[in-house]
């Protein structure tokens, strides 16, 4: 299922270390945003996460 929006979307990304980080942007197409496990509280950073993140060191 594509929706209208696809494929036209910039995905930033300031994550240092994960290997899909191009100079502050994300080279991935589409990235996968999950939920924290159990985390209910309202805020962002305790909510969600990104899927679709790599340890570029690892």
């Amino acid at each position: 299922m594509s929706s209208p929006k696809s494929g036209k979307q910039t995905i930033r990304c300031n994550v240092l270390s994960c290997t899909h980080n191009e100079d502050c942007g994300c080279d991935l197409s589409a990235i996968s945003v999950e939920p924290g496990c159990g985390r209910h509280s309202g805020n962002p950073e305790d909510e969600s996460l990104c899927g679709s993140y790599q340890c570029r060191n690892c």
